[in-house]
């Protein structure tokens, strides 16, 4: 196995995803096998503000068999019956193509993330600096490849789409045992795309008490609803498909966000995460000039005079809430007005006696 970086072993999740959400735009083959499209790609999750831009590294010949199907959702949306082997081969990336993309991400200020599909691809992504890595939900029971990439040493982002507890569990030990502890997990639907009433973000809460780890939720649903109610409900990470044009030919446009549809998913999770807060129940600053327009104090209903005991019926409450609070009255009943005190005007602690 590959030595890492020196600063690898001390690389935590933390670094990588901060205390924003951190959104994973996910070009994955939508490149359609083009360099210069996967740029374009890059472009524009960096213009969207995502964190990072993720494809995928693959060796079509390690991956699929020759006689492998497509799933039925490749089929509807490539309108094809060819074989898996075949769509793949035309959306396979060399690895020269990889380093130039990661190249290009460095210089645009963007993450880049690809998930293997082999223990030769996560090492070349390894070598090639990679801060993190994905994990796919198909490969959540491949030992091999789980824990090559925990011996890395780099934080784990772990996609669970297809898998029972069970099976994350085992895939959680895997990359403990091969020393990596730094994970994230993320709710998964793998149904492309993916009906809102099989999402069950209620999930999200279950591996978030079951594993301890920090939580995702990797979106396959049409449109941004199901990702914003996620991070409201506490995704730290939400990875999401974006492509240039949803009618471009592939397996995975017509689930996908244009640009303009992923820019508009970033601002109103930006927006959901400053309307979280801190969880602390007080009055905000804005609320105070509000506060004091809009609560009552004490006031006198007639007026009364000096020396006179003040009754229940002499008082009221009045805006603003300035004065005494409603809740003291009992403090004033029965006390004697030092001075007059006009009927309409607030009560005040030096007016009684």
């Amino acid at each position: 196995m590959p030595a890492s970086p020196p600063q690898a072993a001390a690389l935590r999740l933390a670094d990588i995803i901060g205390t924003a959400t951190y959104v994973i735009a996910e070009a994955g083959v939508n490149h359609n096998g083009s360099v210069e499209q996967a740029r374009r790609l890059i472009d524009v999750a960096a213009a969207a503000g995502a964190d990072a831009v993720k494809f995928q590294t693959f060796r079509n010949a390690d991956l699929v068999s020759a006689a492998t199907p497509m799933a039925d959702y490749q089929t509807r949306n490539t309108g094809s019956s060819s074989s898996m082997a075949d769509m793949l081969r035309d959306l396979e990336l060399s690895f020269d193509a990889f380093d130039a993309l990661a190249d290009y991400c460095r210089q645009v200020g963007i993450e880049f993330l690809s998930t293997p599909f082999d223990v030769d691809s996560a090492v070349f992504l390894h070598r090639l600096g990679m801060r993190a890595f994905k994990l796919a939900s198909g490969e959540i029971t491949n030992p091999q490849l789980i824990q090559h990439v925990g011996g890395f040493g780099r934080p784990v982002i772990l996609s669970t789409g297809m898998a029972d507890l069970g099976e994350i569990e085992r895939a959680i030990g895997w990359l403990d045992d091969a020393g990596t502890r730094e994970i994230a997990i993320l709710h998964c639907v793998s149904d492309y795309p993916t009906a809102p009433a099989d999402v069950n973000l209620r999930a999200m809460d279950t591996l978030a008490a079951a594993f301890g780890h920090v939580v995702g939720w990797s979106d396959h649903c049409v449109g941004d609803t199901v990702s914003i109610a996620a991070v409201a409900r506490g995704a730290r990470i939400i990875e999401k498909h974006f492509t240039l044009d949803k009618s471009l030919p592939g397996p995975d446009h017509k689930a996908s966000l244009e640009p303009a549809e992923l820019s508009r998913m970033i601002e109103r999770i930006r927006v959901v995460e400053q309307a979280l807060g801190s969880g602390r129940k007080g009055p905000t600053a804005a609320e105070r000039n509000v506060k004091a327009v809009a609560r009552r104090s004490i006031a006198a209903v007639r007026d009364i005079a000096a020396g006179e005991p003040i009754t229940r019926a002499d008082l009221g409450f009045l805006r603003p809430g300035t004065g005494l609070p409603p809740d003291l009255i009992e403090m004033v009943v029965g006390r004697a007005a030092r001075v007059a005190i006009p009927a309409g005007t607030l009560v005040a602690l030096t007016q009684i006696g």
